[in-house]
């Protein structure tokens, strides 16, 4: 029921969003020359998929987990575009192609060793990843690795219609902040 779902809102998310895709497809040009950024992610069964989002650093910055990053390779409209979590929105293709879901464990890198061990510990991989999840709603980012997992696992085991619709309704309304780039 949850993958039909998901099938559908991201369905609607992409036709309905598309005049807001489209203008800031043209900002992030102009602010960065390229708009979307493709990165190789941990998906379900450690399955490699290339996640989508709009650019928010700078092209040349390292790809590392978001809490290593360095703060300056931020832009101006990285900024507003991961305050707001419309950098997010060209995710609802890989939710619509079935390499995640609106809510699961945010896909990590694989090169977050720590964090793909937790993971394993706790079965998280047996889910697709998501856009969003309990975690996030919490505040707790991938600087956690062991919480991290941990929230992710208790996620996966109380999932139901009601949790889905709950951690989407939460992260709409802006709780939690995401992966948080620390200062330097």
């Amino acid at each position: 029921m949850i993958r039909l779902l998901d099938v559908i809102l991201s369905l609607a998310g992409l036709i309905i969003g598309s005049p807001v895709l489209a203008v800031l497809w043209v900002l992030a040009w102009f602010d960065t020359g390229a708009p979307l950024f493709w990165q190789i992610r941990a998906g379900r069964y450690q399955r490699p998929f290339n996640l989508v989002k709009f650019r928010s650093m700078r092209p040349d910055t390292a790809s590392v987990a978001t809490h290593l990053a360095d703060a300056s390779a931020v832009t101006k409209l990285g900024r507003f575009l991961r305050r707001t979590k419309l950098d997010e929105l060209p995710q609802l293709w890989n939710v619509l192609k079935g390499d995640m879901s609106f809510v699961g464990p945010r896909p990590c890198l694989f090169n977050q060793s720590e964090l793909i061990f937790e993971r394993e510990l706790h079965g998280v991989f047996n889910a697709r990843p998501g856009i969003t999840g309990l975690a996030q709603i919490s505040g707790i980012d991938m600087s956690t690795p062991k919480l991290l997992a941990e929230t992710d696992a208790l996620m996966l085991r109380e999932m139901c219609m009601l949790t889905y619709l709950m951690c989407i309704f939460k992260t709409v309304m802006g709780s939690g902040g995401g992966d948080h780039i620390k200062p330097r």
